[in-house]
């Protein structure tokens, strides 16, 4: 254990303000689901978001001096609690003595293909392979990068002892992550560097075989996850530590902003349906509705789509105080005098009903895409207008519930125009702090489209997973290693003795995309053009689709130019795949397998989405601009000078309008734009 002196208690263990004990009897691990994020620099990292809403970070901050991409760690804290259950305070090294204990894996190559959710209705007949299904029996245990275990106590500590650098794949040793502490004694856990490969050189993907896509055969990447516990001794006395979870997921390329559908969101759904929480007896506007509506305006940095509709000064601004204020109000009743009625003052009642009637409805029963929000669902598979209802995202019970409350004028209006949220964990009171941890870390990663996703996937989402909220159900006698069969069906995945109860080191991870980088890379909107250039969309709040770069922006403040020129800028939107997208040097259209390829050697350099000073009090430009970081400086010169060069050309010597149209989207070429619909298109075999 930690031998550095300790500092005496504030108060006996007896003694409390309110007259209860506050000798701590237990203690817990917080957040319950860390989130870690890999990057390429070697050294440099900052610590992800502690609370919901955190103050914006200057520009630059995701990226070293040297342009490298920073890791993103995972800070776990430990509270403890009296025999009440509530909570005394934050434990640190300096009053108890406190040895950290994790075990991270990577599993995703010995585990079977992902080629879509597994618990939707039409994934009744599907039937999976294991990756890598030449490899057999006990050799397999190649396919599992396994480090074991690492331990770590005392402040301010780091090195190679605690390096989850042992693990192998096809015997070539895979660095994992590693941990440290701060300051406090409290763990840091560091992911990988974002690093993915082939031994053989194989590639990606192989247009032949549909399934190689997220499935590539003979490849790694140094995603993982897996068990965080503490030992902790109070004065010499030991007491029963909750534990947690960690996992190392891809970046986040828009670090401030947040999905319509959180994976907190999907958390506090699937623990209300369990009975662990109790259903919401009043709907509040700030806390409840306003968040389900000013995602959609947060998500105009990231789709031209959305920023049409819900951008600054269009017709859906959910970011404009005054429209909020209308949104926000309750309505009013007053007594008439000669019936003694009560006569109900609702002027904005039809506006409320009109944007509840907006949103597809909670289990609906068919397809309509136009409906909000604009996202797909789990069943996408590259017709827009299939018959399936689970081609879009649709409203979850929760927040269907909290709308129609809104819509009918049920709802209690807490809106506040110069509220200030906690943008720090020391703003938080400290029986709130454990619950923000776990709020913050989950709002962060995204629920939906599981194609698979983007950090954890379609698993999550049932109760069977954890052994209390945020806690995952950990598996303390192993798992054999060719566990559940050499195929996965429907029937079995859901099973009771299935894989979907305790989990190993390793367990959560293994459900992704290998590598992770072609997801990132192919999961974009407007797949149908001929519907929509930008919408729906999957994942844009963490893959961004179209963004303002660095140039548009610098003519948006240039208060100089013309104001029109200013605001055609402001408007243009450019596709963050472009680096990725550009033609060979042969001059031919990369292919789905050398997109991917270029992804996993150059995804720390796509652009980060940052925010920016804007202009106040201005009726076109918001006070706060978002702006894409790029690390792609000359390609982007270049690229430039390649699309002003394109675009004296007339339009009909460039390209037809459907290619017109898929340039304008994002897409690199028709070919690109096929391969991509194609790949959605995969159909279930038959187990």
């Amino acid at each position: 254990m930690n031998s550095q002196k300790k500092q005496s208690k504030p108060k006996s263990s007896k003694d409390s303000d309110n007259g209860q004990s506050n000798e701590i009897v237990r203690a817990a691990i917080y957040p319950g689901i860390g989130v870690a994020r890999v990057g390429d620099a070697e050294e440099a990292f900052f610590i992800g978001p502690e609370v919901a809403e955190p103050l914006p970070q200057e520009p630059g901050f995701y990226r070293t001096s040297d342009q490298k991409l920073k890791r993103q760690a995972a800070r776990f804290r430990i509270y403890g609690y009296n025999a009440l259950g509530e909570v005394v305070r934050e434990l640190t090294a300096k009053e108890a003595d406190i040895r950290w204990r994790v075990h991270v894996a990577n599993r995703k190559a010995n585990w079977f293909h992902f080629i879509q959710a597994m618990d939707i209705p039409s994934a009744e007949s599907l039937s999976v392979t294991r990756r890598n299904p030449k490899i057999k029996d006990q050799d397999r245990h190649e396919l599992v990068i396994d480090p074991g275990s690492r331990e770590i106590s005392g402040v301010s500590q780091q090195g190679p002892a605690f390096r989850f650098d042992s693990g192998k794949f096809k015997g070539n040793e895979v660095y994992l992550g590693e941990l440290q502490t701060d300051s406090e004694g409290r763990l840091l856990f560091l992911g990988g560097y974002g690093k993915s490969a082939s031994p053989s050189g194989k590639p990606p993907f192989k247009a032949k075989d549909p399934d190689s896509f997220n499935n590539a055969a003979d490849w790694y990447d140094d995603m993982s996850d897996g068990p965080v516990n503490a030992d902790v001794e109070i004065e010499g006395r030991s007491i029963p530590v909750e534990g947690a979870w960690v996992v190392t997921t891809p970046p986040n390329y828009a670090p401030q902003l947040t999905s319509w559908r959180t994976m907190y969101d999907l958390m506090v759904d699937l623990y209300t349906e369990n009975g662990w929480y109790g259903v919401p007896q009043q709907t509040c506007f700030t806390q409840d509705v306003l968040p389900l509506l000013k995602r959609f305006s947060n998500l105009q940095w990231v789709n031209k789509g959305f920023a049409a509709m819900y951008g600054k000064g269009c017709p859906m601004d959910f970011d404009n105080p005054a429209f909020i204020a209308k949104l926000a109000q309750v309505p009013l009743g007053s007594a008439r005098p000669s019936s003694a009625k009560v006569k109900v003052i609702d002027p904005y009642g039809e506006l409320r009903n009109q944007i509840l009637n907006a949103f597809r409805p909670h289990l609906p029963k068919d397809n309509e895409p136009r409906l909000w929000p604009w996202l797909y669902g789990d069943d996408f598979g590259g017709d827009l207008f299939s018959d399936s209802p689970e081609t879009m995202l649709a409203l979850p019970s929760l927040q269907q519930l909290h709308l129609t409350r809104w819509a009918a004028g049920d709802f209690v209006n807490d809106w506040e125009a110069d509220y200030e949220p906690p943008r720090r964990l020391e703003q938080v009171a400290v029986s709130e702090q454990p619950h923000m941890l776990d709020r913050a870390a989950m709002t962060f990663c995204l629920a939906d489209a599981f194609h698979p996703g983007c950090e954890l996937t379609w698993p999550m989402r049932h109760a069977s997973m954890y052994q209390k909220p945020f806690r995952i159900r950990p598996n303390e006698s192993g798992e054999a290693l060719n566990a559940y069969g050499d195929t996965l069906t429907q029937r079995s995945a859901l099973a009771p003795d299935g894989p979907l109860y305790a989990q190993i080191a390793g367990g959560l991870t293994r459900w992704m995309g290998l590598p992770w980088q072609g997801d990132t890379a192919f999961c974009r909107s407007g797949y149908d053009p001929d519907y929509d250039l930008y919408l729906p969309s999957f994942w844009p709040a963490r893959v961004p689709n179209t963004v303002l770069t660095e140039e548009a922006y610098q003519v948006v403040m240039n208060t100089e130019l013309p104001r029109e020129v200013r605001i055609m800028a402001y408007n243009e939107r450019a596709s963050w795949n472009r680096f990725i997208d550009r033609p060979l040097e042969t001059g031919k259209v990369p292919s789905v397998a050398q997109v991917m390829e270029r992804m996993v050697a150059h995804f720390a350099e796509q652009g980060i989405i940052e925010a920016r000073p804007g202009l106040d009090n201005d009726p076109d430009f918001p006070p706060v601009i978002y702006v894409e970081n790029a690390r792609y400086q000359q390609a982007a010169s270049e690229l430039a000078t390649t699309l002003k060069s394109d675009a004296s050309t007339p339009l009909a010597q460039r390209a037809s309008e459907l290619e017109h149209k898929l340039e304008q989207a994002g897409w690199a070429s028709k070919q690109q734009w096929q391969h991509a619909v194609a790949l959605r298109r995969r159909k279930p075999t038959k187990g």
